[in-house]
């Protein structure tokens, strides 16, 4: 292999994507800087120790590594894409025995005076193996086999970063699904995915889980009633079951009341709700089953099948939040639910919410001006040079710099879906899909996390937030597929 072979022609590389980059790595270091910024030691972004000062040697690395990828050989990356995703995958689980905690989570490996989170890599290493198993003769999302190997390239990291106790980074691993319904995954897929999520997200909502259910059971029965030939009683009986279910909880604590009975002394009283839906329920469902018509019993069934396993999700999404998630994920998700739960606990476990909106009101329309960010700079706001920077841009940028900011991510986005439409190579396309599904993730989640319209998972902003692994991770991604992109008319 030769210089002349390996090395891309300056017209063929893709001088946009390279300028956002830029642009995007150059804005996150003046964010930290502006962070840390002491007038009495303007320079110290020349210490290594400093926060500017290691992302200042990061970005050299990630500016060396990315000219080190764009001599090589393009065919590499796929070639080699199953042993880097292994690799990967293999650095995960042994952050739980020699890992350093952080925040409760057992993500990172202690290296020197540097820490390195190996859930970044592997977010990599998983667009490689996507993008190699879904381009390999054979693979076909029509059939199951290929779709239960497409899941679970994604989800044993997704596993390995749980047992990390790094929620916010599984999470990410799902932006794969983005890539799987371009490569022809049925959308009735992502109809149930979303209709679960919604589900999971009742269930977290509402202290009562029984309510939710109790209104599902309705549904049902407004269908199953609609079948019948003489309606008027079951609508009637429906009619009256609504006001009912809705007042449920007021009736039960005014019968307490009235009778001198300890609330304590019953278990769940709002459990209760779901008798009367129930009865109606079989009331109704048997008539219409025992029509013994085939097609109208399999319809039933696949109803009474999807009721129970949506209320199931309420149930377990209930259960999962109050019993097994840690007291610091279940306030994340109460105070996203349920913001007047972070003004009720504005010095507790609302304060990380009520002042990074603070911070970025603060700026107003041109922001306070650079390295004017007090609220930032004094750390009213926690993390935020990694988590919460985009608090930054708002305070000394205001709406002016948040919109040019979030303008760049899309125009960085565009050009990719561009970059991704343009490959002769199936490898190619699905890679730059799995590149921007993992981007837009991070920038949707952490942008809506400071705003609260997402809940705090904490994970970094691409390209801006201060972090070896993340800025290297993000690097690695862009540079392959600068790479991968410059030789399209070879593949």
């Amino acid at each position: 292999m030769s210089y002349t072979q390996s090395a891309p022609k300056v017209n063929e590389v893709d001088r946009q994507l390279i300028g956002i980059y830029l642009a995007l790595v150059a804005l996150g270091w003046f964010m930290i800087y502006s962070v840390t910024y002491n007038p009495d030691i303007p320079y110290s972004f020349l210490d290594m120790s400093t926060l500017p000062g290691k992302q200042l040697m990061f970005m050299v690395i990630c500016f060396g590594m990315m000219l080190v990828i764009m001599l090589t050989d393009w065919t590499l990356w796929r070639t080699f894409s199953i042993p880097i995703y292994l690799f990967t995958l293999l650095l995960l689980p042994g952050t739980l025995i020699l890992g350093r905690e952080v925040n409760g989570a057992h993500a990172w490996y202690q290296i020197g005076g540097f820490t390195f989170q190996p859930a970044e890599l592997a977010k990599f290493g998983t667009c490689l193996a996507m993008a190699g198993f879904l381009s390999s003769t054979g693979a076909d999302l029509r059939e199951w086999r290929t779709r239960l190997i497409a899941f679970s390239i994604f989800m044993l990291p997704v596993a390995a970063v749980i047992l990390q106790k790094d929620t916010g980074s599984a999470l990410v691993f799902f932006s794969f699904a983005l890539v799987l319904y371009r490569e022809g995954l049925s959308a009735s897929w992502y109809a149930l995915s979303f209709g679960a999520a919604a589900l999971v997200i009742l269930g977290l909502k509402y202290e009562h889980p029984d309510y939710v259910v109790a209104l599902l059971i309705a549904a049902v029965n407004y269908a199953l009633i609609n079948r019948m030939k003489e309606k008027r009683y079951w609508w009637i009986a429906f009619a009256l079951l609504l006001p009912l279910t809705f007042w449920w909880e007021e009736i039960v604590q005014w019968f307490l009341t009235a009778n001198n009975i300890q609330a304590t002394a019953i278990t769940n009283p709002h459990v209760y709700i779901l008798i009367p839906h129930v009865l109606l329920f079989l009331a109704a469902f048997f008539p219409n089953y025992l029509k013994k018509n085939s097609l109208i019993q399999r319809q039933l069934q696949a109803w009474l099948l999807l009721l129970t396993l949506s209320g199931t999700l309420v149930y377990a999404a209930n259960f999962a939040c109050n019993s097994i998630l840690a007291p610091h994920q279940q306030q994340r998700i109460k105070i996203w639910l349920n913001p007047e739960v972070a003004e009720a606990n504005a010095r507790g476990s609302g304060y990380n919410l009520i002042h990074s909106k603070m911070a970025i009101g603060a700026g107003g329309f041109l922001g306070k001006g650079p390295l004017q960010g007090n609220m930032t700079k004094l750390k009213y706001v926690p993390k935020q040079s990694t988590d919460y920077i985009f608090c930054t841009v708002g305070e000394e940028h205001g709406f002016v710099g948040v919109t040019s900011m979030i303008l760049l991510f899309l125009w960085l986005l565009y050009r990719i879906t561009v970059i991704a439409e343009r490959q002769r190579s199936n490898f190619s396309r699905i890679y730059a899909y799995g590149v921007a599904g993992i981007i837009f993730v991070h920038f949707a989640v952490n942008i809506g996390m400071t705003m609260g319209l997402m809940p705090t998972i904490g994970i970094p902003l691409p390209f801006v937030s201060y972090g070896g692994s993340s800025l290297i991770g993000f690097t690695l991604m862009i540079a392959v597929l600068i790479k991968l992109d410059s030789n399209r008319n070879l593949a």
